[in-house]
């Protein structure tokens, strides 16, 4: 069971997992060694995931990111689904993929270098899959916010 420091410290590190406990310390009333074995049991139990660095946008901001929706074939089988998730699943293009409510049933956000990148792997993952429909694509223009944080009350 989380208390409210595990909460206080799981919204800190979500910011920025590079604070050490005594940086931690200054903004959760525990010593930095309780931190310290704090995070270790978080890590150990599942709370964290995993850590993973945000790259700057001096190295992101030209690249070419399509959001994509799929629709799925109406007959769409369970093997061929799966067949198209394992599919998704290892292109390492396709940063994320939700199944989502309403006319879609999937939505991906893809990175590419460039138009040419993105055309093949659209053929290649979507267009060649039979358990595709159709999809339709948005580019993005600009990053307007991404915080993927999770606030959790104390």
């Amino acid at each position: 069971m989380l208390d409210r420091f595990d909460l206080i410290l799981l919204n800190l590190v979500q910011r920025d997992d590079s604070r050490t406990a005594d940086s931690l310390a200054a903004d959760v009333p525990l010593s930095s060694s309780a931190i310290a074995r704090r995070l270790r049991r978080l890590r150990a139990e599942g709370w964290i995931s995993r850590t993973v660095a945000l790259l700057s946008p001096k190295l992101t901001s030209r690249r070419l990111r399509a959001l994509v929706l799929v629709q799925l074939a109406e007959h769409a089988d369970k093997s061929g689904i799966q067949s198209l998730l394992n599919r998704m699943a290892s292109t390492t293009q396709i940063q994320f993929c939700y199944e989502i409510a309403g006319t879609y049933d999937y939505l991906l956000l893809i990175d590419c270098a460039h138009m040419d990148e993105f055309t093949d792997i659209a053929e290649a993952v979507l267009v060649s899959h039979p358990t595709v429909h159709r999809y339709e694509t948005s580019f993005v223009k600009r990053e307007v916010k991404f915080a993927p944080f999770v606030d959790l009350v104390p």
